[in-house]
């Protein structure tokens, strides 16, 4: 495994490097997007909008519990990455292992908590008195599964680090091709409708975190979570930390900021929820692109990185750049163009699909900028600079979303113009994004850090 990782990170070529993580960490993000947009389809077919829209306000509490796994997976990558550039493999299985127990442990007490207070959630998230028993029913079902969801987040991203793309690869697929298979048997087979999209869910992230667990108690895995290896101390916990929480608040905060604009929304009705939500879908097939293609590169970059190798580390940045904005552009055009069909996929009400359509087109606008602002942001956590990931992690959906939804809502107090607040906070963010990271590359990634050949 150690000459797989440094052939891969160190001796490819730059364009081959770039793209067998790429590629592998895309398919992961294709087999995501397709369990979201199954879920929403096939809840669909029950023809009940209803439902529809309570799955839709489910999701933000869905994202909660995946923010934690984003806080051990993008962190753990980081630390880990970093740690394998320097050549220290006891420090990358210590850090290996603690995001492992402690993930397990929060999981744990997550998931009692959720089972137990699924109706009140529900209310406080934005559902109605329509959609809260089917959300409250979801909720509760889908807790169960929240330990499996932390480990299978965590681990998708963490394994990357150790040059194992593939294997990262296959328990993505695997989990949600579960969940993709389940959803119309249980959904319309079994007529168990939220309940049976959510079953599924559970399925699929339990044998998703078991294919991870197994991949690393064997012998093909550099990095470890066999208990004599869990440490905090020695920076591990700090440097975990340090980008996971920056990482992990980003999600909690698209989280919060869901919540808002779906309560904001519900005042025009829950068919304008269930519109949104969809839209959100179909944004989704561009933005989940490009994140696959931002955390596909980051370990290569934080090997670099950690290895001093700057030459390196700025040719797979402008490789990435430019890959990112070509799949951008392609991506933005297929979307709007290809809006209604998606929308018509989702939607049969005729309120429901107007509102969808309408905010499916203003929410693809920040396509042709969103791929480099995943890059920037991968770029800043690569390096294990905190304060600039904060600041980033903090900015796209809280310190520049809100201001920006609370301002068009003052202004204009229109259901279209609320949805335009998202793709307005997406130029500006990833303006701030380059700025950040030109700061953080001349502060953390010095001139006189050793330059070897691409």
């Amino acid at each position: 495994m150690k000459d797989k990782t440094t052939e891969i990170f160190r001796d490819a070529p730059v364009p081959k490097a770039v793209i067998s993580n790429v590629i592998p960490s895309i398919i992961s993000m294709i087999m995501v997007l397709i369990y979201n947009l199954a879920d929403t389809f096939f809840i669909g077919q029950t023809k009940d909008a209803y439902m529809v829209a309570a799955v839709s306000v489910a999701t933000p509490a869905f994202l909660l519990f995946m923010a934690v796994g984003m806080l051990f997976g993008i962190g753990g990558t980081s630390l880990i990455s970093r740690t394998l550039g320097e050549g220290n493999e006891e420090k990358a299985k210590k850090a290996s292992s603690f995001c492992f127990w402690t993930g397990l442990c929060i999981g744990i007490l997550a998931m009692f908590v959720i089972f137990f207070a699924a109706a009140p959630v529900s209310m406080a998230i934005g559902a109605s008195e329509d959609t809260v028993g089917y959300a409250s029913e979801y909720l509760r079902i889908v807790s169960t599964a929240i330990p499996f969801l932390i480990l299978g987040n965590s681990f998708s991203n963490i394994i990357r680090a150790e040059g194992n793309a593939q294997v990262a690869m296959m328990g993505m697929i695997i989990g949600n091709l579960i969940n993709i298979v389940l959803d119309p048997v249980m959904i319309l087979g079994f007529g168990w409708n939220v309940a049976g999209a959510a079953v599924a869910t559970v399925l699929g992230n339990v044998f998703a975190a078991l294919f991870y667990i197994r991949h690393l108690l064997s012998k093909k895995a550099m990095l470890s979570i066999h208990p004599k290896y869990y440490s905090a101390g020695n920076g591990i916990a700090a440097g975990v930390f340090a980008i996971g929480i920056p990482a992990s608040l980003n999600s909690i905060l698209m989280s919060l900021s869901n919540i808002i604009v779906n309560n904001i929304m519900s005042n025009y009705g829950d068919m304008a929820v269930a519109g949104l939500g969809v839209a959100m879908k179909v944004n989704m097939i561009v933005v989940m692109l490009l994140i696959g293609l931002g955390t596909g590169i980051q370990p290569i970059l934080g090997y670099c990185f950690g290895a001093g190798n700057r030459t390196r580390y700025l040719a797979v940045l402008k490789f990435s750049l430019i890959l990112a904005f070509g799949i951008s552009a392609v991506m933005t055009v297929v979307c709007y163009c290809g809006a209604n069909p998606l929308v018509h996929a989702f939607l049969e009400d005729a309120d429901a699909f107007t509102y969808g359509m309408s905010f499916a087109r203003i929410y693809i606008y920040s396509g042709p900028v969103i791929g480099l602002m995943f890059v920037f942001i991968n770029a800043i956590q690569s390096t294990g600079a905190a304060l600039p990931a904060l600041i980033l992690s903090i900015s796209r959906q809280g310190l520049i979303y809100l201001p920006v939804l609370f301002l068009f809502r003052w202004i204009f107090d229109s259901p279209t113009m609320l949805a335009a607040a998202q793709p307005i906070t997406d130029y500006l963010t990833t303006a701030l994004a380059i700025i950040l990271f030109l700061f953080t590359f001349r502060k953390y990634f010095p001139k006189k850090m050793k330059d070897e050949t691409v």
